[in-house]
């Protein structure tokens, strides 16, 4: 009984992957040639745009000019300035980070 509902499970799984694939080529494609004139974000420009992430992440919600990761960008710099100015590595966790015990 238990062989079955594992089988089951897996076969659902499989069936709902194989859906979302083929639904999602049939997303509309963006194009961001005019986003890649102009000035290129370095490292300083991710820390920035990291620092001001969950701000940008509301101001999505009502605004299509908005967007929280440039695509205008010098590719790992960026993203390695934009991890460490959205905290995304626990750089910024400050003395409470170091003494919280379980």
């Amino acid at each position: 009984m238990k062989k079955s509902i594992t089988l089951r499970g897996t076969a659902i799984t499989v069936v709902l992957l194989v859906v979302i694939v083929i639904l999602s080529g049939c997303a509309n494609k963006e194009l961001v040639t005019e986003c890649l004139k102009g000035h290129t974000y370095g490292f300083w420009g991710g820390l920035w745009h990291g620092i001001i992430a969950p701000i940008d992440l509301i101001a999505m919600l009502w605004r299509e000019d908005v967007s929280v990761f440039a695509q205008n960008n010098n590719g790992a710099w960026y993203a390695f300035g934009f991890m460490i100015g959205s905290g995304g590595w626990g750089f910024l966790g400050g003395n409470r980070a170091k003494s919280y015990k379980h």
